[in-house]
C-alpha cells in the first residue's frame, strides 16, 4: 500500500505520495489527466530547472530574495539539471492549457527539494520555501513555458547536427568509393542516361547538409526569449531588470547563445519561432524518407529487382520465409520520419491555435518538438551505423542494367537526331538488342564513331557527343 502525506492548496487537502517532492497541485494534474502515461521529456524538465535556478540566482541578486532561500533553490536546480530527481516530474503532457501543471510541478519538486537542503523535512507544514512565492517568483506559466521550449529544443540541437553530420560522413564515404561506377540513372521510376554511383549518393550527403544550414537558421530564431512577461507580456510583478538579467544568466548557466526579446508580448502570444523550427524538421524528415526510399529500392531484389545495392545483414527478415533479409533500417527509418511529419503537422495546428495574450497548447508544441528530435537523433544515428555504413555495390548488377539501357540513344542525338534515337530506342526494346547493335545494323554510324560516342562514362561529365 501506498502511503501518504496530506499537503494543501488553494482548493483544500490532496493526499500525496509519501516520499515525492511533488505537493497538491502536482498530484491534482496526475488524478485529472491520466491520459497517455507520457511524461514529460529530460530535455523540457532540464530547461525548467534551468529558468528556475536562474530566477533564484538573479533574484537574490536583486536582493529581492533571501540569500538563504536562494542558495537552496539553486542547489536543488542544479541537481534537477544534472538527472537527478526525475521521477518526480510525472505530469501527462496531455493536460490542462498552457501547461499550468508542468510548471507547478517544477515549482513544488524545487520548493520542497530546497527545505530538505535546508533541513526540512516533506512532512513538515512549516517548510521555509513556497512553490509559487521562492520558486515561481516573477514569472508565470505564461512566460516559462514558451521559454523552456525554446531552451529544450536548443539544449539538442547540436547533438541533432552531430547526427546529420555524421551521416554526410559515412554516406559520403560511400559516394567517393563508388564513383567510378557508371550506372542506369532512373526518373519516372523509369531508365534515363548514365549516371556515376558516387553522383547519385553523393547528392544525399549534399541535400542533408543544406537542410543543416535551414535548421540552424530555424534555431536562430528560439534563441530570443519572452521571460520576464509573466502573466500577459506587461512583466507584472517582475523587477524592471530581472528580463534582461536572467536571460544573461541562463546563457551563462547553458553555454547557449540567448538574446532578450524585442516585444515581451508577441514572445507569449506566438509560436511562431516553434512553429518554423518544427517545419525544419519536417523538411528534414521529408529529406531522409527520399533517401530510405532510393536504399529500399536501389536494393530491391536481390534476385528479381534493382539489387544494385546490398544493405547489412542485421536481422531475419521473415518468420516464414527462410534466408530472406529485409531492409529493415530504411524501413525503420521511414516510420520514423513520418512519425516526426505528424508531430509537425500537431505543432503547426496548434501554433496556429493561440488566443489573444496565450496559446494555451504549449504542452504539447513542448512534447512534440522534443519528440521529434529524439526520434530523428535515434534513428539517424541507427540508419547510419547500421545501413549508411556496410551498404554494398553490386558492380556487376549495375553494369548489367547500363548495357540493357535503351535510353543510351539519347547521347546520340546530336548526331542522329531526336525521332531517329527514338526509332533506335524502339526497336532496341521490342528486339532485346543493345542501343550499340541495332545503330550498327541500321548503319546510321561507324563503330568507331558510335563506340566514342557511347562511352557511357564520358556522358555522366555532361557535353555533347560527336
Amino acid at each position: 500500500m501506498t502511503e501518504y502525506r496530506i499537503e494543501k492548496d488553494s482548493l483544500g487537502e490532496v493526499k500525496v505520495p509519501k516520499n515525492a517532492y511533488y505537493a497538491a497541485q502536482t498530484q491534482r494534474a496526475v488524478e485529472n489527466f491520466p491520459v497517455s502515461g507520457l511524461k514529460p521529456w529530460p530535455a523540457f524538465v532540464w530547461s525548467m530547472a534551468v529558468i528556475k535556478r536562474a530566477a533564484a540566482e538573479v533574484h537574490k541578486d536583486l536582493g529581492m530574495l533571501e540569500p538563504n532561500l536562494a542558495d537552496a533553490i539553486i542547489q536543488a536546480g542544479d541537481e534537477v539539471i544534472a538527472g537527478q530527481h526525475m521521477e518526480h516530474f510525472v505530469v501527462d503532457p496531455f493536460q490542462a492549457g498552457a501547461g499550468t501543471s508542468h510548471n507547478m510541478n517544477v515549482n513544488e519538486v524545487l520548493a520542497n527539494r530546497a527545505s530538505e537542503i535546508l533541513g526540512f523535512s516533506l512532512e513538515d507544514t512549516d517548510k521555509p520555501l513556497n512553490p509559487n512565492d521562492h520558486v515561481n517568483m516573477a514569472q508565470s506559466t505564461n512566460d516559462t513555458i514558451p521559454t523552456a521550449i525554446r531552451l529544450g529544443v536548443l539544449w539538442r540541437l547540436d547533438e541533432l547536427v552531430a547526427a546529420l553530420e555524421h551521416f554526410i560522413e559515412e554516406n559520403q564515404k560511400n559516394a567517393d568509393a563508388w564513383d567510378h561506377i557508371v550506372k542506369t540513372g532512373r526518373t519516372h521510376l523509369q531508365d534515363a542516361v548514365p549516371v556515376r554511383l558516387g553522383q547519385e549518393v553523393g547528392a544525399w550527403s549534399k541535400a542533408i547538409s543544406r537542410q543543416i544550414d535551414k535548421l540552424k537558421f530555424a534555431a536562430d530564431g528560439l534563441r530570443r526569449l519572452g521571460i520576464g512577461g509573466t502573466a500577459a507580456g506587461t512583466g507584472l510583478n517582475a523587477h524592471p531588470e530581472y528580463h534582461a538579467l536572467i536571460v544573461k544568466k541562463m546563457s551563462e548557466l547553458t553555454g547557449i547563445e540567448l538574446h532578450e526579446s524585442d516585444d515581451l508580448f508577441e514572445s507569449m502570444q506566438s509560436m511562431q519561432d516553434a512553429v518554423f523550427f518544427s517545419a525544419a524538421l519536417r523538411n528534414i524528415a521529408m529529406e531522409f524518407t527520399r533517401i530510405a526510399n532510393d536504399v529500399r529500392l536501389l536494393s530491391a531484389g536481390p534476385t528479381t529487382g534493382i539489387a544494385e545495392l546490398t544493405c547489412p545483414t542485421v536481422q531475419p527478415g521473415s518468420s516464414i520465409m527462410p534466408g530472406k533479409v529485409n531492409p529493415v533500417l530504411a524501413e525503420m527509418l521511414n516510420q520514423a520520419m513520418y512519425h516526426v511529419m505528424g508531430c509537425d503537422a500537431t505543432v503547426n495546428m496548434c501554433g496556429a491555435a493561440g488566443q489573444f495574450e496565450l496559446n494555451v497548447m504549449m504542452p504539447i508544441i513542448a512534447h512534440n518538438l522534443n519528440e521529434m528530435m529524439q526520434v530523428m537523433i535515434g534513428s539517424i544515428n541507427a540508419f547510419t551505423d547500421k545501413c549508411i555504413v556496410g551498404l554494398q555495390v553490386n558492380t556487376e548488377n549495375a553494369e548489367s542494367w547500363l548495357a540493357r539501357n535503351p535510353i543510351l540513344v539519347t547521347a546520340l542525338n546530336p548526331i542522329i537526331g531526336y525521332n531517329k534515337g527514338a526509332e533506335v530506342a524502339k526497336k532496341s526494346l521490342e528486339e532485346r538488342k543493345s542501343v550499340r547493335d541495332v545503330v550498327l545494323e541500321m548503319g546510321l554510324m561507324s563503330e568507331e564513331d558510335l563506340d566514342r560516342a557511347l562511352d557511357a562514362r564520358k556522358m555522366t561529365e555532361g557535353g555533347i557527343s560527336k
